[in-house]
């Protein structure tokens, strides 16, 4: 396998049963009781803003995207995050995480946040939520919540516990990347008009 032959598409349906399978790999039965599983079952993730790596036929790698709410503050939250074992450690990984945080910039999204280790999502443009600030539905290490700002301030509006955005809230400050319009596919301009990214990964 080369890492030129991987390439990177957004998810599809048609994903899904291999996506389980990564997932199921990477986290066992487990992931079933946590925090961030139990937002997600709240109300699902965003297919336009979820993406797949991919060799041939194979799916690899996957990233997701849920819209979450925490007080009058509105974000994405990224996970879960799985990469087959074989094709761990090649900066495959990363270069979905930086997929989608482009994909939700352009979407227009004012943070993305998540629950992982800071050394590794820390170089990729997260950093620590103020131990306090927000809280999850089901126990969590608050020192590994972390959180990429897209639009200056936004961080600072989350607050109290996070949930799915469709649940009863505030209204959100920015609407554009709720716009049930975004969510037939991903912007066209992501992919410079073509319907995969390839190319070396760093390590």
């Amino acid at each position: 396998m080369s890492l030129a032959d991987v390439k990177y598409l957004p998810e599809t349906p048609a994903h899904d049963p291999q996506i389980e399978a990564i997932n199921d790999e990477a986290f066992g039965p487990g992931r079933f009781v946590l925090a961030a599983y139990k937002i997600r079952e709240a109300g699902g993730h965003e297919r336009a803003l979820s993406f797949v790596a991919v060799d041939g036929d194979l799916v690899v790698a996957s990233v997701r995207m849920t819209r979450i709410a925490a007080g009058a503050g509105r974000a994405l939250m990224l996970g879960p995050l799985a990469v087959r074992p074989a094709f761990k450690n090649l900066g495959i990984g990363r270069r979905l995480v930086a997929i989608a945080l482009e994909a939700a910039a352009k979407a227009g999204a004012p943070a993305v946040i998540l629950v992982g280790d800071e050394p590794y999502y820390g170089p990729l443009g997260f950093k620590r939520i103020p131990r306090g600030q927000i809280s999850m539905p089901r126990p969590v290490d608050l020192d590994r919540l972390l959180s990429h700002e897209i639009t200056p301030g936004a961080v600072a509006r989350l607050s109290g516990e996070v949930g799915h955005a469709s649940q009863p809230g505030p209204p959100s400050t920015s609407r554009r990347w709720l716009d049930p319009a975004f969510q037939s596919g991903p912007d066209p301009s992501l992919f410079d008009s073509k319907p995969i990214l390839t190319g070396r990964m760093t390590p």
